[in-house]
């Protein structure tokens, strides 16, 4: 059976009927709370004593947000199924929920949120449900917001299913030039079935807070270099349990002109010139510039 986000739009597949389903089983309850509790453990929140103001990021029923309440810490939920929203209100969930697609950016102050999580929610902006929805900038607007809203050196552990490599390198390429520093760590690589993908991301400078934990192994102990298998078969990016990426904001291309004579060119012309003994005025920073047809 194909997974839920390639069938229908997250608010269209998450109808009264599913959400209910969903909340009702077991099965789904104890995995939910397995992934959170990994989550907050990758999130390394410090241990002070002191709760911390968390964000759920497509939060559903509130099944992520009962862990984190047992955890002590006060929580905001996101999620852009009014259903979903509507059975978490049913089950008294603690946590503030709005609804809000995740794509158009989360809309908070900067820097007041202590941490974020993510269960199986950001694979859902690699698909184009509407025609006025472009996959990279929505991912764009939701990285760019989150980076803004998170305190520095604050974390944020997004925990995700891409359907193929294409898309996990679009999600970390685009939380990337956001601004953050971090990794994908994988636990259980070698498992088809058990293993998760958790893109762990720290607000600000790479440093000694955004060094990243190896990924759980099938034994339940970490997994080291030699547990890689030999043929590949694990992990989509070559059995690796942890992918560490560097900040790569964008830089500004340099234009050039239609015939390829941009600015370089320009100054190399003007130098053969002057070699000549021609006249040539001075070079200055609007050199090569292309002039504006108005004023």
């Amino acid at each position: 059976m194909p997974r839920p986000e390639v069938q229908a739009p997250p608010e269209i597949f998450y109808n009264e009927s599913e959400a209910r389903k969903y909340t009702t089983s077991s099965r789904i309850i104890e995995i939910q709370s397995r992934i959170t509790e990994r989550a907050l453990e990758l999130l390394a929140l410090p241990n002070d004593g002191v709760p911390k103001l968390l964000l759920d990021i497509g939060c559903g029923s509130g099944l992520s947000g009962e862990t984190l309440t047992e955890q002590g810490h006060h929580w905001i939920g996101y999620d852009i199924s009014k259903s979903m929203l509507d059975v978490a209100l049913e089950r008294e969930a603690e946590g503030d929920l709005l609804l809000a697609d995740m794509g158009q950016g989360l809309g908070l102050r900067p820097g007041v949120i202590d941490g974020a999580i993510s269960i199986s929610a950001v694979q859902w902006l690699c698909n184009a449900d509407k025609s006025c929805h472009n996959p990279r900038l929505r991912l764009k607007a939701f990285f760019g917001s989150l980076y803004r809203s998170l305190a520095r050196g604050a974390r944020a552990v997004l925990q995700f299913y891409a359907d193929n490599v294409k898309q996990s390198e679009m999600i970390v390429t685009a939380a990337m030039r956001a601004g953050f520093a971090g990794g994908v760590v994988v636990d259980w690589p070698h498992s088809s079935k058990a293993k998760k993908s958790y893109l762990v991301l720290t607000c600000g400078p790479p440093s000694l807070n955004s060094s990243l934990p190896k990924g759980k192994g099938q034994d339940g102990a970490m997994c080291s270099d030699d547990d890689e298998s030999d043929d590949g078969s694990g992990d989509e990016d070559g059995a690796q349990t942890v992918g560490i990426y560097e900040r790569n904001r964008p830089k500004k291309r340099q234009k050039t002109k239609k015939n390829g004579k941009g600015k370089a060119w320009l100054l190399n012309k003007k130098e053969q010139l002057r070699r000549r003994g021609r006249e040539v005025p001075a070079d200055t920073k609007y050199t090569g510039r292309k002039r504006k047809s108005y004023f």
